[in-house]
């Protein structure tokens, strides 16, 4: 009987403020720094927008709501940390609700050291958005679809 396939599903929160601005986080993981939307990883028995919800507490201590589906990959990616496991993540439009629990920074990395766990949000301006603000292939695509978007 041959292996199944490996997947890992990942889903993030897209959140613009009324500043035309869009929530990123900055975090070191697994020695890696990296910049990337809010949210994590899909945990077995769980529908992804309890995932991302229950991810936003759990980083932010932020109750969040739902607007809209946004975009799932439709190419194959592997995933950064995992040999032979494929990614698929899926971003939602959502919003924070009041009142914000956490500490935005002005600038990236705004922690003491490069430490597993260690993260900080910032709010990046949407006219500043590029696929090189980003770490990982699928956050790129989603930062240039995001701007065409909300450019209209």
């Amino acid at each position: 009987m041959a292996d199944l396939p490996k997947f890992t599903v990942r889903v993030y929160g897209l959140f613009v403020n009324d500043q035309n601005q869009v929530l990123v986080v900055d975090e070191c993981q697994l020695g890696k720094a990296m910049t990337k939307f809010p949210g994590g990883g899909l945990e077995f028995g769980e529908g992804t927008i309890d995932c991302l919800k229950r991810e936003a507490m759990e980083e932010m201590n932020q109750s969040i709501e739902i607007t809209s589906h946004f975009y799932t990959t439709d190419f194959f990616q592997p995933a950064f940390f995992y040999e032979h496991v494929q990614l698929i993540s899926i971003y939602y439009r959502a919003k924070l609700i009041p009142p914000l629990r956490f500490v935005a920074s002005s600038q990236p990395f705004d922690f003491p050291e490069m430490k597993n766990g260690n993260m900080s949000f910032r709010w990046l301006n949407l006219c500043d958005l590029q696929a090189e603000n980003f770490t990982f292939p699928v956050d790129k695509r989603v930062a240039i679809m995001l701007n065409q978007a909300l450019r209209g």
